[in-house]
């Protein structure tokens, strides 16, 4: 900008010394010639005073007015040739600086761009840089990525084997408890043969007749209730194969629990048998053994209870159970709802992992038949 500025303050005192030169050789060469036919003042005095002189003096006068004027015309022109040449000169050393001043500005302008493409390449090769160390940042992150992935899967891997090996011990688990459970019906079984046995010696022709009927009416009712609990049974096995992919885990801790309290409701059942052989024989007995029966129910029934947090402590739910002939569930539904859908499904699935009761096969043939359907109240802290 600078340099701009300098370059228009020469420009225009060079055109105005130019044309101040111009204008003065012009003035001189229109004056000269007026100049030429104008008599001196001399010429005229001496043509006045003298007039005796000759015509050769006169001429020779003229002659040399004429080369002083032309002397004078000389002189004036190299004075305005020197002013121009001066002017000339002061024109080429301002346009030399000019010129100067414009080489300085395109090498000014040259080594700015310069710089600017330095620059820029520079910029280029930082961005080139900074653009492979985010690449080698990214690939960093991706193959770390890549290796928490294969760490996740192998510890999914580990943990399905664990589960399948956890399953694989809990069916192996389930098939002793039921071979112990078919070895308990058997004797049971055997033992109920034997006193039904005694009792049909014992009574009547009437009486055997009528528990005939009752028997045939019990596997009548016991083969339509099976009908139906095969089809209730195969809606629960689809309700309950969503639950147990839920709640795998839980299912696994409640059906060990229970198993430990059939075991030890069955053990505290038999004590109490072999203690009570004797009081079997009247009803009274009876009605103390279905009492055991039902205070061992609520005890196995309580220990595979899993009271689901935040349950208000005035929550009631009452679950009805009905069962089938040798203790197992036929059904355990909500007969009356707390209004905390939670805590009917935690007592609902208490009772089922409790299940089966096969202390009902050992109650008196009389007692058993009123104890196979009753109800189950659930309150936070017990069960009644």
């Amino acid at each position: 900008m600078a340099r701009r500025q300098a370059r228009v303050g020469y420009g225009i005192p060079t055109l105005l010394a130019v044309g101040l030169h111009v204008l003065v050789l012009l003035v001189s060469v229109i004056s000269l010639p007026t100049r030429e036919h104008e008599p001196s003042p001399s010429s005229i005095v001496q043509a006045t005073l003298v007039s005796t002189e000759t015509v050769t003096d006169q001429a020779q006068r003229a002659e040399e007015a004429r080369q002083r004027a032309l002397a004078r015309q000389a002189a004036e022109e190299a004075a305005a040739q020197e002013e121009q040449r001066q002017a000339a000169e002061e024109a080429a050393t301002q346009e030399a600086q000019r010129q100067s001043d414009q080489a300085a500005e395109e090498q000014a302008r040259e080594a700015a761009r310069q710089a600017a493409e330095a620059e820029a390449v520079r910029r280029a090769e930082e961005a080139e840089a900074e653009t492979r160390r985010l690449q080698q940042q990214r690939d960093a992150e991706a193959e770390a990525q890549r290796e928490r992935e294969a760490e996740a899967q192998r510890h999914r891997e580990e943990e399905a084997a664990q589960q399948r090996e956890a399953e694989e011990q809990a069916r192996r688990e389930r098939e002793a408890e039921e071979q112990r459970q078919r070895e308990a019906e058997e004797q049971a079984r055997r033992e109920r043969e034997a006193e039904e046995q005694r009792r049909r010696e014992e009574e009547a022709a009437r009486q055997r007749e009528a528990e005939e009927q009752r028997q045939r009416e019990a596997e009548e009712q016991a083969r339509r209730e099976r009908e139906a609990e095969e089809q209730a049974q195969r809606e629960r096995e689809a309700e309950e194969q969503r639950r147990r992919e839920e709640e795998a885990a839980r299912q696994r801790e409640a059906e060990e629990q229970a198993r430990l309290a059939r075991e030890q409701a069955e053990a505290e059942m038999q004590r109490l048998i072999e203690g009570a052989d004797e009081r079997v024989a009247n009803a009274q007995q009876g009605q103390q053994a279905a009492n055991d029966f039902i205070a061992l129910v609520r005890r196995a029934v309580e220990q595979a209870w899993r009271i689901p947090p935040n349950v208000s402590s005035g929550a009631t739910a009452e679950i009805s159970v009905r069962l089938g002939p040798s203790g197992e569930l036929f059904v355990a539904e909500i007969s009356r709802s707390s209004g905390d859908s939670a805590f009917d499904r935690s007592a609902v699935q208490a009772v089922e992992a409790a299940a089966p009761f096969a202390e009902l096969r050992q109650l008196p043939a009389g007692v058993q038949r009123d104890y196979r359907q009753f109800n189950l109240r659930f309150r936070p802290g017990d069960v009644r």
